[in-house]
């Protein structure tokens, strides 16, 4: 039998196919060539116009999460640190066994100066301090290398052959329950820290950043830090190189407990310091604060 067979407009995926029109000889149980070949073409554009807006919702899914990174042309501690010197410092945190805290200072007093005041050794003695409130039965060393790790390698290998120092590290060592430092840079917008009178106690607060914040904090404070000098507080800011990495050590100068409230209160009657605390608080991970006591063998006191 003769038969026309018209065929309704399909849509696959938004794309919408004319209708199609063809003639042949209807024959039970097979389909018109013309029918059955339009009908794989349509099967192969829906598959393609599935696969294609598949992709492209992948796409866009992963641009959700996907971040640009913007590529660097130098490192931190480039970008952070002042340029025209090579200063780097260690800080030294030791802790000692309660019943030897004097003996442990008397010790530092007879042989950390001489060091300090021996040019022989291209290293400073910045301060040396006990903590008050934090961690107690704690020293604190600061270091300060004058020529980067050239230098710190040179006093290294000059101590080892100090008779005095040797002993003063076997006697020292009977004393600690433990002991670890860090290898840190200075922040270029905060000050070299010198020598002070006394008396004063002096505030480490310790801030543990999220990995990749350092810039960030670092283009904060560097605004902020002309808010926080009006006392002289402001001793000295640095960042970890070795040891725990994105660690900020901020060190503050305060004549005492007083004055150190006094002091914060009246940081937030400046314009702009409101911000500086709301942006970076979401870079920290953990923080804490020590007050130290400088000892007598300290520059800083």
């Amino acid at each position: 039998m003769f038969s026309i067979h018209l065929c309704v407009p399909r849509v696959a995926c938004g794309v919408s196919f004319p209708a199609v029109s063809c003639c042949g000889y209807d024959e039970p149980g097979q389909a018109s060539p013309l029918t059955a070949a339009s009908h794989s073409v349509l099967c192969g554009l829906q598959g393609f116009a599935t696969s294609s807006s598949r992709n492209r919702e992948d796409s866009w899914f992963k641009s959700l999460f996907v971040r640009k990174v913007d590529p660097r042309k130098d490192a931190h501690a480039n970008l952070l640190t002042k340029n025209e010197e090579s200063n780097l410092y260690k800080i030294q945190f030791h802790n000692v066994k309660p019943e030897c805290l004097d003996a442990y200072n008397k010790l530092c007093e007879d042989v950390l100066p001489s060091i300090h005041a021996d040019k022989y050794y291209p290293c400073e003695l910045v301060g040396t301090w006990n903590t008050w409130y934090g961690e107690q039965d704690q020293a604190v060393h600061l270091w300060r290398y004058r020529g980067g790790y050239p230098a710190l390698t040179e006093v290294m290998n000059k101590l080892r052959q100090n008779k005095e120092f040797t002993a003063y590290r076997k006697e020292r060592g009977k004393m600690l329950l433990s002991r670890r430092n860090q290898l840190l840079l200075e922040f270029s917008f905060w000050n070299e820290p010198v020598p002070r009178e006394g008396p004063n106690i002096y505030e480490l607060r310790s801030y543990q950043l999220r990995p990749g914040t350092m810039i960030e904090w670092g283009n904060y404070w560097a605004r902020a830090i002309g808010l926080r000098q009006h006392n002289r507080e402001a001793v000295g800011g640095f960042f970890s190189q070795i040891g725990n990495l994105y660690m900020v050590h901020h060190l503050w100068a305060y004549k005492d407990l007083q004055s150190r409230e006094d002091t914060r209160n009246a940081a937030w009657q400046e314009e702009g310091w409101h911000e500086v605390v709301y942006y970076t608080v979401p870079l920290i991970q953990h923080m804490d604060s020590r007050i130290m006591i400088p000892t007598k063998a300290s520059p800083m006191q």
